[in-house]
């Protein structure tokens, strides 16, 4: 049996805390600048990072469950990883907080005339009561799965025997079946709230699909990111292997393919349906600078990182991988802002609507939120030890890795 006290975090992640607290606070200082002077576009930018770094945490829920799912020796060495990203949920409430205050400031919908279809049509759905309500029924359910699942893990580590173990073990997996479905009927609740009712006058009935997939590649590539930081000093240098590494590039490339499916699904439908309510959302994104963000997400969200993952030997070295992963990263948040900043504004400023603006904003909120997510993130990474170390395939897993 696995000692706890031999797999605790380094030293470095403590340091990394402490450095993502110091630059995400000057930055939340900066951004609060500019929330006086713009609120709107600083509210804007807030929904940026709080997509992005909230759709990690979010996304370490699905991909929680879905480990205890599926099995395998990569969920064995990933799981403490995205438990801690899970257990993120209550700062990313917290970061949620301005989108609720300033809720007035940022969607156009709270301030069209009664008479508009889409309020006719959607009543009481769209109202400010109804909208906080059902972001805080999201965040309710998403907490309990997420204590849930921390629970057994704790109560596992504390066993004495592998049989009792196991029994943790099982009960997480009978549970993550079910909580599965409901976790991506409420993202896609969440994401429509959130996200899509930015242009209140648009829908897409595959919109929840695109964060489903979209999130869990996040997952996948912060937690490569974070496991080959980790992999060349104690306690992970004895525990991944680099068929570790080739089993979750796999999945970054199937999640990537499966983000361009859905993308390309979803233009595909409304192409050929050619209905005005629909095409006017892309017809944006396809006009002058939004055109060539468009092409860029195209070649390089999809198209180079799968010539790239193809390639075995790849997979099997950490930091090649985890640059790639970095990569992508940044390619996820620029394909937020793709999805974000194009919709209709309350105050134009003397622009179109749907004009390319970019604010300073977009890059300070996003290191804003991110500071504060990550020293979180931390602090709860180096609150447990870093592999499940009662887990009954734990020692399996770490010869998986060794293999050739």
């Amino acid at each position: 049996m696995a000692d706890s006290g031999n797999f605790q975090a380094p030293a470095e992640i403590s340091r990394l805390r402490t450095l993502a607290l110091g630059i995400g606070g000057i930055a939340l200082i900066v951004w609060a600048v500019g929330l006086y002077f713009n609120p709107e576009q600083a509210l804007r930018s807030w929904l940026l990072g709080f997509i992005f770094w909230g759709g990690i945490a979010i996304g370490s829920i699905g991909v929680l469950m879905l480990q205890y799912l599926t099995g395998g020796a990569w969920g064995v060495v990933i799981r403490r990883t995205v438990e801690a990203g899970s257990r993120t949920l209550p700062v990313v409430v917290l970061l949620f907080l301005p989108l609720a205050i300033g809720l007035t400031s940022l969607y156009e919908w709270t301030h069209l005339p009664p008479t508009d279809y889409t309020v006719q049509h959607r009543g009481w759905f769209m109202t400010q009561e109804s909208w906080i309500l059902r972001s805080a029924i999201y965040f309710v359910i998403f907490g309990v799965i997420v204590y849930l699942l921390n629970k057994w893990s704790a109560q596992q580590d504390r066993t004495d025997n592998y049989e009792d173990a196991e029994k943790f073990l099982g009960r997480a997996t009978a549970f993550s079946g079910p909580a599965m479905v409901f976790y991506a009927l409420i993202v896609t609740f969440a994401v429509v709230d959130w996200v899509m009712m930015l242009d209140p006058h648009w829908f897409s009935t595959i919109w929840g699909l695109l964060f489903v997939a979209g999130w869990a590649l996040s997952c996948f590539c912060f937690s490569v990111t974070i496991l080959a930081f980790l992999s060349d000093k104690a306690p992970m240098n004895r525990v991944l292997g680099k068929r570790h590494f080739h089993d979750l590039g796999k999945l970054m490339l199937a999640l990537t393919m499966v983000w361009a499916y859905f993308n390309f699904s979803q233009f595909l439908i409304i192409w050929s349906g050619n209905i005005p309510e629909e095409t006017g959302w892309y017809l944006t994104r396809m006009a002058g600078a939004w055109g060539y963000i468009g092409v860029i997400l195209v070649l390089f969200h999809f198209a180079f990182p799968f010539l790239i993952l193809l390639q075995q030997d790849f997979k099997r070295k950490a930091k090649r991988l985890a640059t790639l992963a970095v990569f992508i990263l940044i390619l996820r948040l620029v394909d937020m802002f793709y999805l974000i900043a194009p919709n209709p504004r309350i105050d134009t400023h003397g622009f179109e609507q749907g004009a390319f603006i970019l604010s300073w904003m977009d890059f300070v909120a996003p290191v804003a939120v991110g500071g504060i997510w990550l020293w979180y993130f931390f602090g709860q990474l180096m609150s447990r030890p870093l592999v499940p170390v009662m887990d009954p395939f734990l020692e399996k897993a770490i010869e998986h890795g060794q293999g050739h």
